[in-house]
């Protein structure tokens, strides 16, 4: 990137014609000597070989060291003078054409440039966006616009490439800007949605607070000045900001650009057409003279001589019919005074010299008199005992008297003050003595004196003689008194001069001159009359430059002189003091501002003194320097080769635009464009060589890194390649020899150019900044490639240019990402190390992938399968390290998948690279460790199912962790292999979080989460080809379904056994294993729909779907029979009670016995009830064990079940019994006890949620009428027998 402070080095480097400039601050005497120097004759500066061997006459033999030392100094001098010259030459021009422009105007269409950003702009930036991370700020911001902005931090601002850019000139805080929206718009859409928040009012809000986060805590109210001082070049210019403009660009001199405004009277719009017609003329005598000597340039065809005359005249007559169509100027020049209050107040439209007009009214002084009257001597005429006094006026105002003293002492010592307008106030003092007269009006006056008092006036009291009246005896009365004028504020300075200008003051006189200050930018030079307010003629000096100079001849009065110059003025003063000249012109150089500070002449010389001459300002126009002057603007501009001396002015005007505070791009202001469209018209510069200028200075700087604006160079280019066809775009059909063969040398440099920017499009175009510049690039390629205007160049060579340039790409991207992450691959190093490194480098490699995607895609949307070449080719270079690392990892060692996974899920998402080159070279090296792990992971769940259920104790996993201090848990052994994402089995890591609301045995639950777990795995490799992805899905769920048929055959046949072990008496309780079982069943039915039914996006073929349904009915068979086994268990438990009862029935030897029995002991003792022990026992066996399935079994359709066939088969039992016995009438006892336990039982079910449809089924309907009848029975035999037991419906019973 060029520095601005060097700017002026690079561009003399780069131009072969123009020398590097001298510096800007030279010493006092070096830059008087340049100054004395620059206006040299042409006669002067081309000596003959003769003269410039001159000064080494005197030297015998071969010159010293010294001497070819002083040689090269002289001839870098003289070139330096020379190139100086050529700008002064160049100005001149450029002046004519700022001046009275009449071919082209400024352009308002022309895109805005924003303000460019800086290093130091840079790294402020990353201090506040660092600042806010650090929550050194007071902005508020939620956790998703945190991450935004570290994303922004780490990934762009801190990125190698925006530090390029930025050093490229290129960048803006618009760049900043997009890009953050870019970032947070793709965030913003992946957020989801929020109710009464829209993505737009989210976006709306991140870009409020990013805005305050750049700009800090700036002071707010100096940013819009800032901002209204950088844009000036953006904008219309008037004539003196271009003036000021073109001075920065050629290096000329404020003073200069004075003294030649002035000699070429571009203030005088006659003279200035005056001066277009004669250049005009000029051109026309030289196209006669070229057709006369037939000097044509040399032409790609001979026919085109006669054409290139015709050109010549038809272009100006173009020019003439241009400048008659301008209005002829009615009257001379306006020479009004005009008051500019500050350049930065200037609208920027103005192109004139419009402003408030700066009248005699604005420039007003007030003074303060003190008038001190101290004594009077030489009174003779009045007598010693007269009183005497004084009286004290100005001139236009109030009159003042001193006190009375006799004429013997007539001292007083009294002041007056007073208060005037008038710069040369009249003083009056006079001395009276009281009439003694009867008659007398007045008192008589004895004297006076008048004083013209000045602020650089005496302060001390001094004798002045008065004047007295005729026949006076007081011829030598004077008085002794001072006069004190102090200086206003805005009074700079005083004094009498001689002055004669242009403008003002055109008469050579002695003048009384005051320098007044009006605001804080505004001094005007006014010059006064006694006894007036308002000065006689004023002269504002903003723009004027004020230096010392040499007496002029011709003008009488003064010895010492100064001026002040200004474009079409020039205003000479002298005074008789050197040092009041010296304070007079420090005085105006402060008022002026001028950047040229005066230095005063070492010795005082006379209007003739040549020695003076030699040694004085530039500013004075001496002859000589006159006559560099007139060299200079009375040079026919016919004469010069504008085309070259376009090259410099083009050349210099690029360099400073290149080095202002704008992101250019290259592009020149609408001024620059103004004067560079005037010139060309005005001076006949063919549109080919400049264009063809224009595009060397560019390449020039986009070949040393500085970001150039591609669109620029295609028009450029375009319009030269349409010259050199023949296509006549700017109306000339004539085509030289030179141009061609420099348009082809452009032409081969730009492919090269265009090249090496596609080659490196991540660092020439970061961020995909500037916005569509790598699409230009791209389209300005295929451009330049066609060969001529009728050709079509075949799409098939650009793309494979693009392509070659693209596959360098990737290498030099792989290159600088291994230097950016600083791996260094070492064969000796530890597999895991190695193994990390490659994942971050992948990490990395997918980053910079998905950043071409995001900001160059869109440029390669033509060709985008070279894009994908590019990544492939970019990822076959990563290739080569993965395999290296995936080869030296251990043997059965699964840290290698989150690799895959990484890579894989990029790669598929991208329509271009899924399944390509390197996809499938993944595939390929996964393949085999996806298959072993399956395999090992098979055999590992076989070898848990088949020891686990060995050693099952049938705890559930709840109970399991709850009492983990109390109950040992068992081993299940394990494959001496490391799973990933597979925990080794350990109850308190993973069953208690993941399982608790589930009461499943340990094993089985292991072996549920283990093959959930590797179809989890399996699924998150999200494996790209669908073949193999169905194949692994068909694997693992054929795997399911025959680990799950063989935990419920174990479970199945340990269920079995519980139940032969079973007790069948009324001590009987439901062993919690088996609730456990149930509970296996039920999961086992829940996890065969996940694990074993394949993803219904695939084909299921009959087979499979016989294969699953074979699983479910094996599920549901086993299920129906534990619970068909769980009930007879319950059945064989009632009819062991009923077949207890039985030993009552009627006629039964035992059940007189116990009859009789029982009567007897109760005459002596109380004796328990008979039978009712047996009902108590039987309902808490019932109550028990339903208490112990509704806690322990998770499924409420599952314990409906066992409920609904636990009573069915309960009153189908009793109903068989009491049939078995329908001739036979009950005991008292057996009817007691089945009473209650009918009644028990039907509420104790209906309690658990049996249907009623269930309870009052056919055999409880039959058991509840042969009770009744029973019991009424026995009411008539027995009495009160039944003891308050009853069927009907009461809640007074016995426990």
């Amino acid at each position: 990137m060029l520095d601005p402070s060097s700017s002026e080095d690079t561009g003399a480097e780069s131009d072969p014609e123009v020398a590097r400039e001298p510096q800007r601050k030279p010493s006092v005497l070096s830059a008087a000597g340049k100054r004395r120097n620059i206006w040299r004759t042409g006669g002067e500066r081309l000596q003959s070989a003769e003269a410039g061997g001159a000064p080494g006459r005197g030297a015998k033999g071969s010159p010293s060291a010294g001497d070819e030392e002083e040689k090269k100094e002289r001839e870098r001098a003289q070139k330096e003078e020379k190139e100086r010259r050529t700008k002064l030459q160049i100005y001149v021009f450029v002046l004519r054409c700022i001046s009275y422009p009449f071919n082209a105007k400024q352009p308002t269409d022309m895109a805005r440039r924003q303000q460019k950003v800086n290093k130091q702009q840079l790294q402020t930036v990353k201090e506040r966006f660092l600042a806010f991370l650090n929550g050194e700020t007071q902005i508020m911001a939620d956790e998703a616009f945190c991450n935004a902005i570290r994303s922004y931090y780490e990934g762009f601002l801190k990125s190698e490439r925006v530090s390029r850019m930025v050093q490229g000139g290129g960048c803006s805080a618009n760049d900043f800007r997009e890009v953050f929206k870019k970032n947070i718009e793709r965030r913003v859409r992946s957020l989801p949605e929020i109710d009464g928040l829209s993505k737009e009012t989210v976006l709306s809000s991140w870009i409020t607070k990013y805005d305050t986060i750049y700009r800090g805590e700036e002071d707010m109210r100096r940013q819009p000045q800032r901002a209204h001082l950088s844009a000036v070049s953006e904008l219309i210019l008037s004539k003196e900001q271009l003036y000021e403009m073109f001075q920065q660009i050629l290096g000329i001199r404020k003073f200069e650009h004075q003294q030649l405004y002035n000699a070429c009277q571009l203030d005088n719009v006659d003279e200035q057409a005056a001066q277009i017609r004669r250049e005009l003329d000029g051109r026309l005598q030289l196209a006669d003279k070229i057709a006369r000597e037939r000097r044509y340039p040399k032409f790609v065809s001979a026919d085109m001589e006669a054409l290139y005359i015709e050109e010549l005249r038809s272009s100006v007559n173009l020019l003439m019919a241009n400048l008659e169509s301008l209005p002829v100027s009615k009257g001379g020049p306006d020479f009004k005074q005009k008051l500019k209050r500050s350049s930065m107040n200037n609208s920027f439209l103005d192109i004139g010299d419009e402003g408030d007009i700066l009248s005699k009214s604005d420039v007003v002084l007030s003074f303060n008199l003190e008038v001190v009257i101290v004594e009077v001597q030489g009174l003779k005429s009045v007598a010693p005992n007269r009183i005497v006094y004084c009286t004290m006026e100005v001139e236009g105002g109030e009159k003042l008297q001193t006190d009375q003293a006799e004429a013997s002492r007539p001292m007083w010592g009294t002041q007056g003050d007073f208060t005037t307008t008038h710069p040369l106030p009249l003083v009056k003092v006079k001395l009276f003595t009281e009439s003694t007269g009867v008659l007398a009006l007045e008192d008589k006056e004895l004297g006076r004196v008048v004083l013209n008092p000045t602020t650089s006036g005496p302060k001390q009291a001094e004798f002045h003689r008065m004047v007295v009246p005729k026949n006076s005896q007081d011829a030598d009365l004077r008085i002794k008194l001072a006069v004190r004028m102090d200086k206003p504020p805005n009074m700079k300075h005083s004094g009498y001069l001689y002055a004669v200008g242009h403008r003002v003051w055109k008469r050579w006189k002695k003048r009384y001159f005051v320098l007044v200050q009006v605001s804080q930018y505004t001094f005007a030079m006014c010059s006064y009359r006694e006894r007036k307010a308002e000065p006689q003629e004023l002269m504002h000096l903003e723009g004027y430059t004020v230096d010392y100079c040499d007496p002029q001849t011709g003008l009488q009065g003064g010895r010492v002189f100064f001026n002040a110059v200004k474009e079409g003025d020039l205003v000479t003063f002298a005074c008789d003091d050197e040092q009041d000249r010296v304070l007079w012109v420090q005085a105006i150089y402060r008022a002026t501002g001028q950047s040229y500070k005066p230095v005063p002449p070492i010795h005082n010389k006379t209007a003739n003194s040549k020695e003076g001459n030699m040694k004085s300002s530039c500013i004075s126009l001496d002859p000589s320097q006159r006559q560099s002057v007139e060299d200079l603007i009375s040079a026919a501009p016919s004469c010069f080769d504008h085309a070259a001396l376009f090259t410099v002015l083009q050349k210099h005007t690029l360099q400073h635009r290149m080095n202002d505070s704008f992101s250019c791009l290259g592009w020149f202001s609408p001024g620059q464009v103004f004067v560079l469209d005037e010139y060309c018209a005005r001076y006949g510069v063919r549109g080919c060589h400049r264009h063809l200028s224009y595009l060397k200075d560019l390449m020039d700087y986009a070949e040393n890194s500085v970001l150039v604006d591609p669109m620029l160079l295609h028009y450029s280019y375009a319009f030269c390649a349409s010259h050199i066809h023949g296509n006549r775009p700017d109306g000339t059909g004539t085509v030289t020899l030179e141009e061609k063969e420099q348009f082809e040398a452009v032409r081969s440099r730009l492919i090269v150019l265009l090249e090496n920017q596609i080659t490196h499009f991540r660092y020439c175009f970061p961020f995909g900044r500037p916005d569509g510049a790598l699409k230009a690039t791209l389209s300005l390629l295929e451009r330049v490639l066609i060969k001529d205007i009728t050709t079509v160049v075949p799409t098939e060579e650009t793309k494979r240019r693009v392509q070659k340039c693209l596959e360098k790409a990737a290498q030099i991207n792989y290159g600088q990402l291994m230097d950016y992450a600083q791996i260094n691959v070492d064969s000796e190093e530890v597999p895991e190390k190695r193994l990390e490194d490659t994942l971050r480098l992948g990490e990395l490699c997918i980053e910079v992938l998905q950043q071409n995607d995001e900001h160059h895609s869109e440029a390669f949307s033509w060709w985008p399968e070279l894009m994908a070449e590019h990544a492939e080719t970019f990822l076959s270079l990563y290739r080569v390290g993965m395999d290296s690392a995936l080869q030296v990892q251990p043997v059965d060692s699964w840290n290698s998948f989150p690799l895959f996974q990484l890579l894989n899920n990029f790669l598929r998402a991208d329509s271009h690279l899924c399944n390509g080159a390197f996809h499938k070279h993944l595939q390929e090296v996964f393949i085999p460790l996806v298959v072993r792990y399956i395999d090992l992971m098979e055999t590992s769940i076989a070898q848990s199912i088949h020891r686990g259920f060995e050693q099952e104790t049938w705890q559930s996993v709840k109970l399991l962790t709850n009492n983990l201090a109390n109950v040992p848990l068992p081993k299940v052994p394990s494959l001496p292999l490391t799973l990933p994402q597979m925990p080794s089995f350990s109850v308190p890591t993973w069953i208690g979080p993941l399982y608790e609301n589930t009461n499943g045995s340990a094993t089985s639950e292991d072996l549920f989460w283990k093959l959930d777990a590797l179809q989890m795995f399996v699924m998150d490799l999200h494996w790209p080809e669908p073949e193999f992805a169905s194949h692994l899905e068909q694997r693992l769920k054929l795997m399911a379904s025959d680990m799950m048929e063989a935990c419920v055959k174990r479970t199945k046949s340990a269920f079995d056994g519980k139940m032969q072990k079973a007790s069948k008496s009324t001590e009987f309780r439901v062993p919690l294993s088996v609730c456990t079982m149930f509970n296996m069943l039920l999961d086992a039915k829940k996890q065969s729909a996940k694990l074993c039914v394949l993803d219904y996006n695939q084909e299921i073929d009959i087979q499979w779907q016989q294969y699953h349904s074979k699983i479910d009915v094996l599920i549901d068979d086993t299920f129906k029979e534990m619970i068909l086994s769980l009930i007879s268990k319950c059945a064989a438990v009632l009819e062991g009670v009923l077949s207890k009862l039985s030993r009552y029935d009627e006629g039964t030897f035992f059940s007189s016995i116990l009859s009789f029995t029982v009567k007897a002991a109760a005459k002596y003792v109380e004796v328990p009830k008979p039978g009712m022990d047996l009902a108590d026992t039987y309902i808490i066996f019932v109550r028990q064990n339903q208490d112990i399935l509704r806690d322990h079994i998770n499924d409420e359709v599952c314990i409906e079940k066992v409920f609904d066939q636990w009573y069915t088969s309960s009153m189908r039992a009793v109903c068989v019994w009491l049939t078995d016995r329908l001739d036979l009438q009950l005991h008292i006892y057996q009817l007691k006890v089945l009473i209650k336990i009918v009644k028990k039982i039907y509420r104790d079910f209906r309690l658990q949620g049996v249907l009623d449809g269930t309870l009052n089924n056919s055999s409880y309907e039959t058991v509840c009428n042969r009770l009744k009848v029973e019991e009424a029975t026995a009411a008539v035999k027995a009495g009160d027998g039944l003891q308050g037991i009853s069927m009907r419906d009461s809640d007074e019973e016995d426990s």
